[in-house]
């Protein structure tokens, strides 16, 4: 029995959430969705016990996997999209060869994603608490937990029970966030991970906002000083919020542009509908995906941190060879080395304190200029876009051949063209495909540009988000037009 069987089976042990007997009404759907955003935020703002509580603005990493440092949800949607990622990679080098467009072999894929999501979130549960990227307050005292002095002088913590407990929590709150995801596909509206990204990034937005109009430098505090500078200064202030609704504008634009392609109904003569194919036809995903797996390689990074390196029981030292793979600094954050050029911009708050960085900073060890890290990072960030919407669209049966497949059974066809499967196939390969790869490679180079404006939720954060809301809108549409008009259900089936 090899890997993937083994981690397969574990997932008849687990519980699952029932598909409903009949379809979901619009409004279930919609009381579904509440409930599951009310626990996503109870989570959200519950610290972990034993963590010191930590305020503070929210980072790319927390905004995109719709995390809170210290929070039940230390670790968000990571261990869920991570997860998916691997199988994504594996299955695409035809190490698993399982067809995505069978059924048994998808619902294999699915109990697999859901059992290496649970072990990806004892995992990362364990690296951001041995990392200290949470601040551990030791609860059991009597045992032996504490702060030790070592035979240097040096002081230390020592609280496993404390960090045990932590990890379970961090873990358990993914867990959750698993379940809630599941409820959502069956139950709920749209996608249980695009609706939490959503929601950290809007909370991030509406806190952002809050923050430069009463803040200690915000508009009202510059206001209030009054003098010939005051206004300017109060527009550099809200820079940030001005960036945002420039991004948020442009990404509704762009989720607008489409190709449409002129279908008929078989049975119903005259009526000429058209199949419209968005110019960001694999929507969001590719770039959901590649922002995870980029905040991963941050995450599980800080393995790099330290000043020493030599070959395990040799004296051999390779410090130079590790700070070139990655230099990870004293808050655990990359800062030089090959993998830095992967990240996103750190600079700071403020939209002139991010361009400032970017346009005179440079890296500690090696020198690199801000500048080029953030050239590379948006070509990277648009590259992954590419390579993951080349996979979604296959496992996802978006192909032109399942598309073709998908109008044939419906009884549509493509006017001045005779029924056949592979007839539709050809004409529609000539647009889903180069709209796969302009789609991808156009939505990465948005989101990584937004990203280098300051923006607040970050540029990316902002395009998910309303990718996100859009497509739960025109679900809800759909599914009301269901409800008014029960024999299109037969037509879309």
């Amino acid at each position: 029995m090899g890997l993937f069987e083994i981690v397969h089976s574990l997932a008849a042990h687990l519980p699952e959430i029932k598909a409903p007997a009949a379809p979901p009404t619009a409004k279930e759907r919609l009381i579904w969705t509440g409930v599951a955003l009310v626990l996503f935020f109870m989570m959200y703002n519950t610290t972990c016990l034993g963590v010191v509580h930590q305020a503070g603005s929210l980072d790319f990493l927390q905004t995109i996997t719709a995390s809170k440092i210290g929070s039940l949800l230390t670790a968000g949607i990571g261990p869920i999209v991570f997860a998916s990622i691997f199988l994504q990679l594996f299955n695409g080098a035809g190490i698993l060869n399982l067809d995505m467009k069978n059924k048994d072999d998808k619902r294999k894929f699915l109990e697999t994603q859901k059992v290496l999501a649970i072990l990806l979130a004892f995992i990362e549960g364990v690296i951001f608490v041995v990392t200290l990227k949470v601040g551990i307050v030791p609860l059991f005292g009597n045992f032996g937990e504490g702060i030790v002095t070592l035979a240097d002088g040096s002081q230390a913590m020592h609280a496993p029970f404390t960090m045990a407990l932590v990890i379970l929590q961090i873990a358990m709150g993914s867990i959750v966030i698993l379940y809630l995801d599941e409820i959502m596909t069956k139950y709920g509206i749209g996608s249980g991970v695009s609706l939490f990204i959503a929601a950290g990034v809007s909370f991030a937005v509406i806190t952002g906002v809050m923050n430069l109009i009463m803040g200690p430098v915000g508009v009202v505090d510059i206001m209030s000083e009054g003098g010939a500078e005051a206004l300017p200064n109060a527009l550099l202030a809200l820079a940030p919020f001005i960036f945002t609704a420039l991004v948020f504008f442009t990404v509704v634009y762009a989720e607008g542009v489409k190709v449409e392609i002129p279908i008929a109904f078989e049975r119903v003569r005259g009526l000429v509908p058209k199949l419209p194919l968005k110019y960001f036809y694999v929507s969001n995903i590719p770039v959901i995906f590649a922002s995870a797996l980029i905040l991963n390689i941050q995450l599980f990074g800080t393995a790099l941190q330290g000043d020493h390196f030599t070959i395990p029981f040799t004296d051999i030292d390779i410090t130079g060879f590790v700070h070139a793979i990655g230099y990870v600094d004293s808050q655990g954050q990359l800062r030089d080395g090959l993998l830095y050029f992967f990240t996103p911009i750190y600079a700071g708050s403020g939209t002139l304190a991010h361009w400032e960085f970017i346009t005179n900073a440079t890296t500690p060890l090696f020198g690199i200029p801000e500048w080029v890290h953030a050239i590379a990072y948006v070509i990277g960030l648009a590259l992954l876009s590419l390579l993951f919407g080349l996979f979604w669209v296959e496992t996802a049966n978006m192909d032109a051949k399942s598309v073709a497949n998908q109008l044939s059974s419906s009884g549509l066809q493509i006017p001045g063209f005779r029924r056949d499967p592979r007839m539709l196939e050809s004409i529609l390969n000539k647009n889903i495909f180069p709209l796969t790869v302009l789609g991808s490679i156009s939505v990465g180079l948005l989101a990584g540009v937004a990203d280098l404006t300051g923006a607040l939720g970050t540029g990316t954060g902002i395009l998910l988000t309303v990718g996100i809301l859009y497509r739960m809108y025109e679900q809800m549409e759909q599914q009301q037009m269901f409800e008014l008009m029960p024999v299109l259900k037969g037509l879309a089936s």
